[in-house]
């Protein structure tokens, strides 16, 4: 039976690190400042928004919401973003995601200035990681996920990660992360995804298997080798009606199968999802530090 890999473990150790520079940083007369964005009222981003308010008062950042109605224009957003941007206290913004239908993701993400775009997504963030810079911020799942396999031991240097999916957020960033040439990285790194053939072929050859496709369950224990180490991603509600709200919390792994032959395996919900926060915290750190 897998080991479980404890993402909540491990970020409250990072958070209680993050505490511990902010009072530093404090004492440098400097209070990092996190501007969150939310437009609409999707309910997962609500909570995610709240968890992030949560983690930023535990550790000492100065955080605020903004609220934006479902109808907010477009171009009502962009002119907020631009007086953040120009507002010298504010050190990271955030525009939680996704965002109502009428608004183009890829304009708004653009707008947030590189040196505050704490999610990491920017293109000049996103181009610095492809040249294997250092000065730029990593999405945060990505960040988490490689420190996560660091802080567990896990050697990523010379081993076959395999990552199930592509998206900007998670698969591309991820796969640059662990090619660099740090001692968290230098793996070998295969992409699979929706139109990849014969995938089991593939994600039988991993050692590491990042699943981020979105897809409830979908990687079998016939998917993978025995003694794998494996980080779900994904988080998919699947009919229970077992259960009082009807639903429960699944990843893109069938965990109960595959847990069986896995080595260390990461569970849904409590791994990879607070480390994503946790990363949010450093990289607003990172900002408020550049700011100096």
């Amino acid at each position: 039976m897998a080991e479980i890999i404890d993402g909540k473990k491990i970020s409250t150790l990072i958070q209680d690190e993050v505490a511990t520079e902010i009072e530093q940083l404090k004492k440098d007369g400097l209070i990092p400042y996190l501007s969150v964005i939310l437009v609409g009222d999707n309910p997962a981003s609500s909570i995610y928004v709240k968890m992030k308010e949560k983690a930023c008062k535990k550790v000492g950042i100065s955080s605020e919401t903004i609220k934006f109605e479902k109808s907010i224009s477009e171009q009502e957003l962009l002119q907020k973003i631009d007086t953040l941007n120009k507002d010298p206290n504010v050190h990271g913004i955030l525009v939680q995601l996704p965002l109502p239908s009428h608004i183009h993701e890829d304009v708004v993400i653009e707008k947030v200035i590189p040196e505050k775009d704490v999610d990491g997504f920017h293109p000049i963030n996103l181009g610095r990681l492809v040249a294997g810079s250092d000065k730029c911020f990593y999405p945060a799942t990505p960040y988490g996920i490689v420190e996560l396999l660091s802080r567990y031991n896990i050697h990523t240097e010379g081993k076959h990660a395999v990552i199930v999916g592509r998206s900007n957020v998670v698969g591309k960033p991820l796969g640059l992360l662990l090619l660099k040439k740090t001692s968290k990285g230098n793996a070998t790194v295969t992409y699979c995804h929706s139109r990849t053939n014969n995938i089991s072929a593939i994600t039988k050859t991993a050692d590491i298997l990042i699943a981020a496709m979105g897809r409830a369950e979908f990687i079998k224990k016939d998917m993978v080798k025995s003694g794998v180490i494996i980080i779900d991603v994904g988080i998919n509600r699947v009919e229970d009606p077992t259960q009082k709200r009807g639903y429960r919390l699944v990843g893109d792994v069938d965990f109960e199968q595959v847990s069986k032959v896995a080595s260390l395996i990461t569970p849904v919900p409590g791994g990879v999802g607070p480390m994503t926060i946790a990363m949010l915290l450093k990289n607003t750190i990172f900002a408020a530090k550049r700011n100096l």
